[in-house]
């Protein structure tokens, strides 16, 4: 189970990725740019998200919008920001392997000159109405933000959400979007994977002409996490009231980071607790007391540290109490007797479900030409694909009892209630009113 790939580096930095795949006439074009929203500071938040609509608006020599040429042979196009990375990519037909490599260049190379003052305010403005459709008049949307806002401390760079904050979007000025930008984007801090029906030289051979120009830039300094123990030192609890239907809980503790001891077990733990309907969660909470209409966990892995998180609704005339009772009881059996064969084998198949699954594409999310970026980005070894899969074939039952009572203490937990409004009755007790913007 690997992806074979040829690592090149341009003289500007640039890492260069190629794995060649001829099953079908297509080529994915994937690139990081090692930034996010861990990368901004307080008061001015939102900027690495706010670049992913600007990179789509045009660069000095195409300044009519990126998706046009593209999309004309048929390319699949997208992009997307987090706490740690931007990507953008294309899924081109083989002939169109030139055309998204000069596409990208130029963006990369000649983004500014052609950033007005008018394309930066509508795209400020469209980002701020993306926040009030997906965040603050979504049900729920709220919710994830105001736990990651207790499980941070302010001066951490997890502490905001990678969209920004309403009101630092709304600062924004053209002048540090542009230092934003001259800091973050460029070949030094930028990872190009090709993947795909492509000959790797002659691929080379077109990265070289078209970002080799380029100036590399200075290599920005590592963001380094500030508060070095994992997780609140008390259950904190809090309570937001929502324009929603139904009570929901959020269960969340920070855990160890991506590709680091613990993060493999906490995430088989999350597929045995929740995934499927022969889940103990499900069984416990839908099936059998019906007390809950869905549950989720998942541990999401994140450069710093990560988020080991329980979501539940209550089903009507149900609370959150009873909820997070089962919950609580589920955990603790598990720690103490550990997984049933019969689930540890279900989770550890498709855990291998899903490996299998990241080798069917050679682009977009997930795919081929994603999975060798996201190693080569954090961890300096895009050949990382055996090895990532390894850390699960060799978790033990013992092993995934430890990391549990390690890092799911009720006792650094953050145990967010959204209620409907005026019922406040719902929640968990002892739960502090929060207000999210």
């Amino acid at each position: 189970m690997k992806i074979s790939f040829t690592k090149h580096t341009l003289a500007n930095g640039l890492d260069v990725l190629v794995h060649e795949d001829h099953r079908l006439p297509i080529v994915g074009v994937n690139l990081w740019y090692h930034v996010g929203s861990k990368n901004e500071c307080q008061g001015r938040t939102g900027f690495a998200h706010l670049f992913e609509h600007l990179m789509f608006e045009g660069s000095e020599h195409y300044d009519e919008g990126f998706f046009q040429p593209l999309q004309k042979i048929g390319a699949a196009i997208n992009g997307s920001t987090n706490a740690d990375r931007t990507n953008y990519w294309e899924v081109v037909p083989s002939t169109g392997l030139e055309l998204a490599l000069w596409m990208e260049s130029d963006r990369m190379g000649f983004l500014l000159p052609a950033l007005t003052d008018e394309k930066f305010l509508n795209q400020r403005d469209v980002v701020l109405n993306e926040r009030r459709q997906n965040y603050e008049n979504r049900p729920y949307g709220l919710a994830t933000i105001a736990m990651m806002s207790a499980l941070h401390p302010p001066e951490h760079p997890y502490h905001w959400p990678t969209i920004g904050f309403s009101s630092d979007i709304a600062d924004a000025r053209i002048e540090d979007a542009t230092s934003f930008f001259k800091t973050y984007y460029h070949p030094g801090n930028a990872s190009l994977a090709l993947a795909g029906d492509i000959n790797t030289d002659a691929a080379l051979e077109l990265v070289d002409r078209y970002f080799a120009e380029i100036p590399g830039g200075t290599i920005p300094i590592p963001i380094v996490e500030i508060v070095q123990d994992l997780g609140v030192e008390v259950d904190t609890r809090l309570l937001h009231e929502d324009r929603v239907e139904l009570p929901r809980l959020y269960l969340a503790w920070r855990t160890p980071a991506v590709f680091t001891d613990g993060d493999a077990e906490l995430d088989l733990l999350a597929e045995l607790l929740a995934y499927g309907k022969n889940s103990r969660l499900y069984r416990s909470l839908v099936y059998e007391r019906r007390i809950a209409t869905d549950v989720t966990a998942v541990q999401s892995s994140n450069e710093l540290s990560s988020v080991f998180q329980i979501i539940a609704t209550a089903a009507p005339g149900h609370d959150l109490s009873e909820i997070e009772r089962i919950i609580s009881d589920e955990l603790k059996r598990f720690i103490q007797d550990g997984p049933e064969r019969s689930e540890f084998e279900r989770g550890l198949s498709q855990v291998e479900a899903n490996f299998f699954s990241r080798l069917q594409t050679v682009g977009g999310f997930g795919g081929k030409s994603d999975q060798l970026n996201t190693y080569n980005v954090f961890l300096g070894d895009p050949g990382y694909f055996s090895k990532d899969f390894t850390r699960y074939t060799e978790v033990t039952s013992d092993r995934l009892r430890q990391v549990g009572a390690s890092f799911l203490d009720i006792q650094r937990r953050v145990a967010v209630s959204v209620v409907p409004h005026g019922q406040t009755s719902l929640s968990l007790p002892d739960s502090v009113k929060v207000s999210v913007s």
